[in-house]
């Protein structure tokens, strides 16, 4: 395997630097002296500003593109050998390394190394704890999975010992990191394209946890079902929190919430318990019991840091939510639309159980299902949590990197959430989502544009009308 040497610059050319992580990896190399270069299938906001930072970026991937001949090559999971340029590096032999390595090689560089895990909630936690650690003065190296305001984009490059990062399960990529700290966020079904069942994912999440060394902390949502075969035997401290019900002890997490309460605009506030001990209010400006949830994970990330209970609450109360996240785009004929990168039945759920505290008569939600399998596989779920919403309009499945098989169809979970007694509408293009939207939507109504896809287009269309 190729080591990267940070003290010995390099050329490495990224195959699909446009990407949220790749093009913050790449930023990241640059700050260091690297050479870096990139390809993308199109422009866009990301590979322009790579290209303002002097990266040179080319568009279309081909096999000239590393006729230059660079010392490394990343890609993504989505590139494959058929891939001109992965077949050129092959041919040219040029080391190729995927994008997890790359990020796993960076982390040992780090002596406090945040792994943020879970199969929702990455991107809203990393930044909670980013926030957190920029109040506090940490000068942390920031790489998440999202464009953050208080950090200009998706990447901070500090220049502190702490490298705070998304872990991802996709592919097992979080087995090749070497965190310090991990955070735990959720373990559910999902990317069973590449899992077996529940199961398998469970047990990936045991062998990240497994990587932490001694005198690492595992930051782990106690509401995990059966908790101690991820946690159980580790070298390192186990840090658990969760939300507290009515019959739960003051002291069954280390870190609880209790007494959750919202505003005009669903926001939640609550009462603190730490070891037992009550510590006083916490208020959030997202919205949902998941961010109380995923704030307790940022708060004990926090006090691992030494960082105090004041300093925390002022960066939970600055933090309003990053891109695609419950994201308020905007208002039209007093329509008010949202958009949300949820894309799991769990996501779904408690995005629109959340969105029912927010002012609205009729709650729709436009939901572009992401890639056949994940449809396939969690059809039931699907149609349960979109029943949330008082009324679902469906685009076709984004099929991101797989093959339509015919066997799961948009159309189908129209069918079945009509038969759940559900007012639900398929349109096979975005044209007509809009004009069935702009005529049947009225004054005082939430409309949230869901999905992991392209279905943003939707909302920012109707807004530019």
């Amino acid at each position: 395997m190729f080591k990267i040497d940070l003290n010995n610059p390099i050329h490495i050319h990224f195959i699909g630097i446009g990407g949220i992580s790749m093009s913050g990896l790449a930023e990241l190399l640059l700050s260091r002296k690297f050479t870096v270069s990139g390809s993308d299938r199109s422009p866009s906001a990301i590979t322009e500003r790579l290209e303002s930072d002097g990266i040179k970026v080319y568009y279309g991937q081909k096999a000239e593109n590393v006729a230059d001949r660079p010392d490394l090559a990343v890609y993504t999971a989505a590139v494959h050998p058929d891939n001109p340029e992965y077949a050129a590096c092959v041919e040219l032999n040029i080391p190729l390394m995927d994008r997890a390595e790359l990020l796993g090689q960076l982390s040992r560089a780090y002596p406090v190394s945040i792994g943020v895990a879970g199969t929702h909630g990455k991107t809203t936690t990393t930044s909670m704890i980013a926030l957190i650690l920029l109040e506090a003065e940490k000068d942390p190296t920031i790489s998440v999975g999202g464009m953050l305001d208080a950090i200009g984009g998706n990447l901070r490059i500090g220049r502190s010992g702490n490298f705070l990062y998304e872990a991802c399960e996709y592919t097992n990529s979080f087995l090749k990191f070497f965190p310090s700290d991990e955070v735990i966020l959720n373990i559910d079904a999902d990317h069973l394209d590449f899992f077996k069942d529940l199961d398998d994912v469970r047990h990936s999440f045991r062998l990240y946890a497994e990587r932490l060394p001694e005198g690492g902390c595992l930051i782990i949502n106690g509401q995990i079902p059966n908790i101690a075969e991820i946690t159980e035997d580790l070298p390192c401290d186990v840090v658990c929190y969760g939300l507290l019900s009515e019959s739960d002890a003051d002291d069954r997490y280390e870190f609880g919430a209790r007494n959750i309460s919202y505003d005009e605009y669903g926001c939640p506030s609550y009462d603190l318990y730490y070891r037992g001990r009550a510590m006083g209010r916490i208020a959030l400006s997202v919205i949902g019991d998941h961010n109380v949830s995923n704030s307790l994970a940022a708060i004990a990330e926090g006090i691992r840091r030494g960082i105090s209970l004041e300093t925390i609450k002022r960066a939970l109360l600055r933090f309003h939510g990053t891109e695609r996240r419950f994201e308020k785009k905007g208002e039209l004929n007093g329509v008010t639309i949202i958009d949300d990168y949820a894309h799991h039945p769990t996501e779904i759920a408690a995005t629109l159980k959340a969105a029912g505290a927010y002012p609205h008569n009729t709650l729709w939600c436009v939901f572009q299902p992401h890639t056949y399998s994940r449809t396939k596989a969690l059809r039931p779920e699907f149609v349960e949590a979109l029943t949330l919403a008082d009324k679902v309009v469906l685009a076709d499945i984004y099929a991101a990197r797989e093959p339509n098989t015919n066997e799961i169809s948009s159309e189908m979970l129209c069918e079945d959430l009509r038969n759940a007694g559900k007012d639900a509408y398929y349109f096979p293009s975005f044209e007509e989502i809009e004009k069935f939207l702009l005529k049947n939507c009225v004054n005082g109504d939430l409309l949230i544009t869901m999905g992991a896809g392209d279905i943003v287009k939707v909302g920012n269309s109707l807004l530019k009308r």
